[in-house]
């Protein structure tokens, strides 16, 4: 297991008491109907982030259905989602002693008052604390640098013009072999790995490897393309409950073609553990 010291934090969050927890808290509104305000602190370049998104939609799937531990979630973005009041609908589709399964959408208003779908999702979910403790895999945690030898936001210039908002919340030190693009000089290689975990040091749960997932830059920079790369679909696994401690997330692409991308991202934790993986296709504004 590589050695990494936890980010210090003047006053470390808990889970349940973050700016996390806060800004994916929902207020119901009827049985299965949520109120909620989309912050402005989980924006990238104009838009809010599809992991913020998808942490927001599977809290209030978990409060739907009798589980409360994501195992598969599936979305589809539709249009982008901006700061400002949205409403989630959610609905059971089936429950099941171990596995429950349930839909929501997300949704907001144009300047007409007319709704507009932002994302909607398909997600089973169950009690991860049940799971049998055998693993038997062939994967690898990915070799990492110490995290004092990587390097954050703060070590370089914006990478994209427009909000980079998310960053102040985030914990996060890439791996320098991926940080090519940085310097104008990107590899070429669909490869971007980090350290990752919140701000404020709250530990990962869940909810927040939805986040983990989708929060790292774009693979398409280090394959030289710059600019929004935004979500089409991702689906995300969650494994089992992560341990404290930063997480370690690597990204890779094999194929952009037709002016897509997929994304497949896996997130190690600090007892090298395998605790969620995603894959995400893209859309890339070629120029």
């Amino acid at each position: 297991m590589p050695e990494a010291a936890s980010a210090p934090t003047a006053t470390q969050a808990t889970i349940g008491d973050s700016e996390f927890d806060r800004d994916t808290a929902l207020t119901p509104r009827a049985p299965g109907v949520y109120d909620i305000d989309l912050s402005a602190g989980w924006t990238i370049i104009s838009a809010v982030n599809g992991g913020y998104l998808l942490a927001v939609l599977g809290r209030a799937l978990a409060d739907a259905l009798p589980h409360s531990d994501p195992f598969t979630i599936s979305a589809h973005y539709l249009t982008a989602s901006q700061p400002g009041p949205a409403v989630v609908r959610t609905d059971v589709v089936r429950t099941g002693r171990t596995l429950s399964t349930g839909q929501a959408s997300l949704f907001q208003y144009d300047a007409e008052g007319n709704e507009i779908e932002r994302i909607r999702v398909l997600a089973s979910y169950g009690d991860l604390d049940s799971l049998p403790d055998d693993v038997r895999t062939t994967a690898k945690p990915p070799a990492f640098p110490p995290l004092e030898h990587c390097f954050g936001p703060e070590d370089g210039p914006a990478p994209v013009d427009g909000s980079s908002a998310i960053t102040d919340r985030l914990m996060l030190k890439l791996d320098p072999s991926t940080l090519g693009w940085a310097l104008g000089q990107p590899s070429g290689k669909g490869e971007m790995r980090a350290w990752f975990g919140l701000a404020d040091g709250r530990d990962a749960d869940p909810l927040s490897l939805l986040l983990a997932v989708d929060a790292l830059p774009p693979t398409a920079f280090e394959i030289g393309i710059s600019g929004w790369v935004p979500t089409v679909e991702l689906t995300v696994h969650i494994r089992c409950r992560p341990a404290p401690g930063p997480l370690r997330v690597s990204i890779t692409t094999r194929n952009l073609a037709g002016g897509f991308l997929e994304e497949d991202a896996e997130v190690w934790d600090s007892a090298d553990r395998l605790v969620a993986q995603s894959r995400q296709l893209a859309r890339v504004r070629l120029s």
